[in-house]
């Protein structure tokens, strides 16, 4: 690592500020460690860190490197005419590195789309299949706290880079020198030469359009849009202008926007972490609402990057409240299927995706409506590689998509979650309940005394050292080579290792997953409840998906502190 240093450090082509910031930590082994110890891993979600000087963080050294190994892919793939769409959000040096990363693609000769300011993630998947593109940058780190950021690749489809493809990118970049291997054009130069294109509004209306053009309920959207009440707060990020004016089309007149927090702001002044699943988030739309005194409706937050929406409602005690991401995407389900039906447009080969770690409420909403379901890996690029095989295929019909991330998406527009357009959908779904009597949380418990109660917690175990990802890799190995009959009192029915593929049941039968390999263990408990462990693909934690079904809310409650507290032991070394 210190060759590693000291080759950043003696570079003339590294910037004063990074040789400044070099020079303050040239006595501490541990920060040097953490700088130059080990790269970062460019996985199919691509590349995420802090940014800071060195190999391991991100910076426009580590953005340009791996830039140049996407350009040789795109060669490679004869796509420099096809270009690549690049995005960016609202962090700190996000414009930046896509301007880098543009310099480096078209430099290389490829012809880049480059927006003319901060947009929503899923725009970046729709621009791909909207201008024929071979690839796309989006430089983002979704809802992390402000000193991430973080690279995001997707292919020709319109989703998240595919495995062999990364490798192609992740290896040609490793091959790279650094500071002398990647080649870079002034952007002006790359303009005139025509390999830059600025593209903006033109691009804005035409994913409005798509995301419009998939309403279900517009007419009574329009005619109750006057009267419910919906706040929105843009989280400081890119959504701050593409949610309101959806809404407002689709005839949301009276939204309520949470100012503070309208104003793109790379530090997120307002909030510790910008992340629509926590409650913290919408304290500020909360505390606007009291002081104007306005019952509203709903309170929808998206992340910085636009692509995951959170909803806020009120309880029986008229106290506002955060949904989680099953609840959200049980609700739109159920709005989705029930309005289809209603207006004779629900397709015989409907089909609704699930990622495996997501509640299995979805799984018994679809199964009583006669709706097929399946379930895929964590990722949304695998609900998107179903809907591109569909769409070539004819076989199933796709009506909606969701990870309990709170990442929602409801057509094939986008091949990526979409805050725009679950938003427009949330809207809708308010409005119909509004127009029928009820308000979302008696729809929530509607559905709960129709389906059964269901629960579900996430546990969160941060891995840190020089080498969490190596930490990680060995507890994983510990767990998979464990004997364990139960979890939280009950009984595992089987255990499922998505890295062999094989399902172990209690009786001693096997079966097969099912899905590509991963890094996951799925425990199936008594009674329907469950258990999934597996290592985050961005992040230094290992998470447990603890996913409960019971007689009772009280009951629940006491299953999910049982199986924390077993999983606590599994999880910690």
């Amino acid at each position: 690592m210190y060759k590693e240093f000291n080759k950043w450090l003696n570079n003339e082509n590294l910037d004063e500020a990074s040789k400044k910031r070099l020079l303050e930590i040239k006595d501490d082994e541990t920060a040097i460690a953490e700088r130059f110890a080990i790269p970062m891993s460019f996985g199919t979600a691509g590349l995420r860190s802090t940014m800071d000087v060195g190999i391991s963080k991100m910076n426009v050294y580590t953005v340009g490197q791996t830039t140049q190994g996407l350009a040789e892919l795109v060669i490679s793939a004869n796509g420099c005419e096809r270009g690549v769409a690049v995005c960016y959000d609202s962090r700190n040096n996000s414009e930046l590195f896509a301007k880098t990363a543009a310099s480096v693609l078209t430099a290389n000769g490829i012809k880049v789309y480059l927006f003319d300011g901060m947009r929503p993630t899923p725009e970046l998947s729709f621009a791909i299949l909207h201008y024929g593109c071979i690839a796309g940058i989006n430089v983002t780190a979704s809802h992390n706290p402000k000193e991430y950021n973080g690279y995001k690749v997707y292919w020709e489809d319109g989703a998240q880079l595919p495995p062999e493809h990364a490798s192609v990118v992740s290896e040609s970049a490793a091959k790279t020198d650094i500071f002398n291997g990647v080649k870079t054009i002034p952007l002006d130069e790359a303009e005139k030469q025509g390999l830059l294109v600025m593209i903006g509004d033109e691009c804005d209306e035409a994913f409005l359009a798509a995301v419009l053009d998939c309403r279900l309920d517009a007419e009574n959207t329009k005619k109750y849009g006057n009267d419910v009440k919906i706040a929105y707060t843009a989280l400081h990020g890119t959504g701050y202008k593409l949610v309101p004016e959806a809404l407002k089309r689709c005839g949301i007149n009276g939204l309520i926007t949470v100012e503070s927090q309208m104003i793109p702001d790379g530090n997120f002044p307002t909030v510790a972490s910008p992340n629509p699943e926590n409650r913290e988030c919408f304290e500020e739309a909360v505390k606007l609402l009291d002081a104007k005194g306005i019952d509203c409706n709903a309170i929808i937050a998206t992340d910085p990057d636009a692509d995951r929406i959170g909803l806020a409602i009120k309880n029986e005690k008229g106290e506002f409240f955060a949904l989680n991401g099953n609840q959200i995407g049980a609700l739109l389900i159920d709005h989705i299927i029930k309005i289809r039906k209603k207006n004779g447009n629900l397709p015989e080969n409907a089909c609704a995706i699930k990622s495996v770690v997501s509640s299995n409420l979805f799984d018994a909403i679809c199964e009583k409506n006669g709706v097929r379901h399946i379930s895929v890996l964590t990722g949304f690029k695998y609900i998107g590689e179903k809907i591109k095989l569909w769409s070539a295929d004819g076989s199933n019909t796709f009506i909606f998509g969701y990870e309990e991330s709170q990442g929602y998406l409801s057509a094939g527009y986008a091949r990526d979650k979409d805050a725009v357009g679950a938003s427009v959908l949330a809207a809708e779904m308010v409005c119909r309940h509004y127009a029928e009597g009820r308000t979302v949380y008696q729809a929530l418990q509607n559905i709960y005394r129709e389906y059964g109660i269901y629960k579900e917690s996430v546990l969160n175990v941060k891995i840190s050292g020089i080498d969490p990802m190596g930490l990680m890799g060995e507890i994983m190995a510990d767990i998979r080579e464990k004997t364990i009959d139960t979890i939280g009192g009950m009984k595992v029915t089987a255990k499922r290792d998505y890295a062999t593929g094989v399902i172990n049941y209690a009786d001693g039968t096997t079966g097969e997953t099912g899905l590509p390999a991963s890094n996951m263990l799925y425990f199936e408990l008594e009674g329907g409840s469950a258990v999934i462990v597996r290592p985050s693909g961005t992040e230094p934690k290992i998470k447990a998906y603890i996913l409960i079904r019971a007689e009772s809310d009280g009951e629940a409650d006491a299953m999910i502190g049982s199986c924390t507290e077993d999983c606590k032991k599994l999880l910690c070394k």
